[in-house]
């Protein structure tokens, strides 16, 4: 089995609450990342997929049609936005890391396989700092 990884970058804003918390409450759980006015991140997102080396191209997949794919489907749509507001595939969802990695494998995972591979892993990097890894609902 043969891994390969795309990386993509975007920034984006988010909220993390709970309309039902008071202000308190939200700052309490959530920290600095309920402020009200949001907050920003500059997002490194990892796509690695996996399957056997096509004998005709050499490839698991191409890459510049993955690359294609990730922003078509997720860069586009998230790139310079709001995820708590304008981002379609995080509506109703807290927008918390760990919760876009888990819709952002969701929004691949079928194109992916249709493109011939496996998606295997989403890495998601926040911070410098903090990153989530998310393999798929295996275990879940």
């Amino acid at each position: 089995m043969m891994y390969i990884t795309r990386r993509e970058r975007f920034n984006a804003a988010h909220r993390l609450f709970r309309e039902e918390y008071s202000d308190e409450r939200n700052l309490e759980v959530f920290g600095k990342c309920s402020n009200p006015k949001w907050h920003g991140h500059n997002y490194e997102l990892f796509v690695t997929v996996k399957g056997k080396i096509n004998p005709d191209t050499g490839f698991v997949i191409n890459l510049k049609t993955l690359s294609k794919l990730i922003n078509t489907k997720i860069i586009d749509k998230i790139d310079h936005k709001n995820t708590n507001l304008e981002v379609d595939f995080m509506k109703d969802k807290m927008a918390s890391t760990e919760v876009l990695a888990k819709s952002i494998f969701e929004e691949l995972e079928t194109e992916i396989l249709n493109l011939g591979a496996q998606l295997h892993c989403i890495k998601l990097c926040e911070t410098e700092n903090n990153f989530v890894e998310y393999y798929g609902n295996i275990n879940e």
